[in-house]
C-alpha cells in the first residue's frame, strides 16, 4: 500500500515510523511546501493520511478526491463545511475517512458517557460538566473530541440543547472547559458535581501511537470504498 502523508507535525512523524515498520507499505511525504510534480506523486498513491490545520484541510480533500485518492483526516475544526466536503466527495465518486479522533478507548469512552447520561438523568441534584486538556500547540478549543463527547451525551440528557464555553451560564448549556498546557498528548473529564461529592469519568491519552494506529487502520478500510466513513464504521458501532 503506498500512502500519502498530508502534513509531517507530531501526527505525520508518528505515522511515518509505524507505517515503515510494515515492509508491505511505501511513504510519500508530502509536507506543507510542496515538492515538484507533487500532484503525480500523490496522485499515485493508494490513500492519503491528512493531519494538517483547519486552514489546510478543506484544501487537501479537494485536491484528493480530484485526483481519485481516498483519503483519512484527522485534522479538527472543519467540520460547519462537512456537507460541502461530502457533496464534493459525491461529486468525484471518491472516499472519505474523518475522525476527530482515532483512539479506540475514546469511542468506548463516548459510549460510556452516552449510557452514564442517560441514567444520571433521574439524579439532577449532579450537574454536568466537561473538561479537556491538550497540548499548547492545538489550535481548537475546545477540541473536535469534547465537542463529539457533548453531543453524545445531550441527545441523552432532556435538560440539554447544546454545548457552551464553561463562562456561558445560559440555559441548556453543557459547559466545556477548554484547556491548554504543556504538552497533554489529550484528556477528557466528564464531571458529575453534587453539593456532597463528584463522579468523575475520564479517558487520558499516554501516547499519540494509538491514534496513529487507528488511522492506519481506517486508510486500510477505506481502499476501494467510495462515500464518507467514520470510526462507527470501521468499528461496526452503527
Amino acid at each position: 500500500m503506498k500512502v500519502a502523508l498530508i502534513g509531517y507535525g507530531k501526527m505525520g512523524k508518528i505515522l511515518h515510523e509505524l507505517l515503515t515498520q510494515e515492509a508491505v507499505h511505501e511513504v510519500f511525504i508530502l509536507p506543507k511546501e510542496r515538492p515538484a510534480n507533487w500532484e503525480d506523486e500523490l496522485a499515485s498513491c493508494d490513500v492519503a493520511i491528512e493531519f494538517t490545520s483547519p486552514d489546510q484541510v478543506i484544501e487537501n480533500l479537494e485536491t484528493c478526491f480530484k485526483l481519485g485518492v481516498p483519503v483519512v483526516t484527522g485534522t479538527t475544526g472543519w467540520l460547519t463545511n462537512l456537507e460541502s466536503i461530502s457533496q464534493s466527495c459525491s461529486d468525484h465518486q471518491g472516499a472519505l475517512f474523518y475522525a476527530s479522533n482515532f483512539s479506540v478507548g475514546v469511542h468506548l469512552f463516548v459510549r460510556m458517557n452516552a449510557w452514564i447520561a442517560d441514567f444520571m438523568q433521574t439524579h439532577p441534584e449532579y450537574a454536568l460538566h466537561l473538561q479537556e486538556t491538550h497540548h499548547i500547540h492545538k489550535k481548537d478549543a475546545p477540541s473536535g473530541t469534547a465537542i463529539w463527547i457533548a453531543d453524545e451525551i445531550i441527545k441523552h440528557r432532556n435538560n440539554l440543547s447544546h454545548w457552551c464555553n464553561v463562562n456561558d451560564s445560559a440555559p441548556g448549556g453543557l459547559p466545556i472547559d477548554a484547556i491548554r498546557e504543556g504538552e497533554t498528548i489529550g484528556k477528557h473529564s466528564v464531571q458529575y458535581i453534587s453539593a456532597n461529592d463528584e463522579i468523575v469519568l475520564t479517558h487520558n491519552a499516554f501516547n499519540r501511537k494509538g491514534f496513529a494506529a487507528g488511522a492506519i487502520e481506517a486508510a486500510k478500510f477505506i481502499l476501494n470504498k467510495q462515500g464518507v466513513f467514520t470510526m462507527q464504521d470501521l468499528l461496526n458501532l452503527r
